[in-house]
């Protein structure tokens, strides 16, 4: 992608250049985790009981575990290693479990949807057929770095529709238990299924004015609610019978609520949640139905 300087009426060309030492791509990542990818870092370089090394190990707020790996050459197995981490992590959950209460992490960790990560300066057609093909949801992020300072993120594949993941991985051959399933599939249909018909009419108009302020928005219907993402989510919505309740990822003291109607959950003090973002805003009826979207719009900014 190509990167320009305005300077009042000429732009010029800002130029690519790679990072002085490998290592660094994991260091700033680490260090940036929450503001790059909404993600809680958790450990540098996890052990596991094979050998093999985590490169980064986080959770995200909703609590899902992520594990992240970096492809610093074009030799590197990201996708296959980070697959690899991923059935060992759901073998040794007491593991993860004892990490995120030796950081103190309050939320419940979602073991329906673990995440892994791949993090990469390109990605060749084999990495992308890969992906495409595999019967879980592999993020595959690309980054550049830039003269000035200037890092670009932004995600090779996400898929607007995730792929069934049922009965793929057995226990063990002779396991007449159910069949584990490494990643939960959540649909709208049943989030809506507790709202009462008003609100599904509801819902169904706000998500209209969402999807249509751009074609590369992906809807992702989570364990506790649906988000509206680009990079990272900008409005997560969580249906109930008399309401939908929206939290809108914009940090707190930054939101312009010219009418008063979205309630600051960090301040004065910290209230807990599932969404992402520091606001909430109820929608109970369609007279506030473009104040809350006016809202919804300021995160889409914020956030793309």
């Amino acid at each position: 992608m190509a990167l320009f300087k305005i300077n009042g009426t000429t732009v010029k060309k800002i130029t690519a250049k790679d990072l002085d030492l490998e290592r660094n791509l994991q260091v700033l990542f680490e260090a940036n985790l929450n503001e790059l990818l909404n993600i809680a870092f958790l450990s540098h370089e996890f052990p596991t009981s094979f050998g093999g090394r985590i490169d980064t190990l986080g959770i995200d707020k909703d609590g899902a575990p992520c594990i992240i790996e970096y492809k610093k050459n074009q030799n590197d197995s990201v996708i296959n290693q980070g697959l690899s981490y991923l059935y060992w992590l759901l073998d040794h959950k007491a593991d993860f479990e004892k990490i995120c209460q030796n950081k103190k992490i309050g939320i419940e960790i979602d073991w329906d949807s673990p995440r892994v990560i791949c993090i990469a300066e390109s990605y060749n057609k084999f990495d992308l057929d890969t992906v495409n093909i595999l019967p879980i949801n592999v993020e595959l992020w690309r980054y550049r770095i830039y003269d000035e300072n200037i890092l670009f993120l932004e995600p090779e594949n996400f898929q607007k529709v995730r792929v069934s993941t049922a009965n793929i991985v057995r226990k063990s051959k002779h396991d007449k238990e159910k069949q584990q399933i490494i990643q939960k599939n959540y649909s709208v249909d049943e989030h809506l299924e507790k709202a009462g018909e008003d609100i599904k009419s509801l819902f169904f108009k706000l998500r209209e004015k969402i999807i249509s302020l751009d074609t590369e928005i992906k809807e992702e219907p989570q364990k506790h609610y649906i988000a509206y993402k680009l990079s990272t989510n900008f409005a997560d919505i969580e249906v109930y019978r008399n309401q939908l309740k929206i939290f809108i990822n914009v940090k707190s003291g930054q939101l312009i609520d010219h009418e008063s109607i979205a309630r600051d959950m960090e301040s004065p003090k910290h209230i807990g949640h599932h969404g992402n973002g520091d606001y909430e805003v109820r929608l109970e009826s369609e007279n506030n139905l473009d104040a809350v979207f006016s809202l919804i719009k300021q995160s889409y900014d914020v956030n793309k």
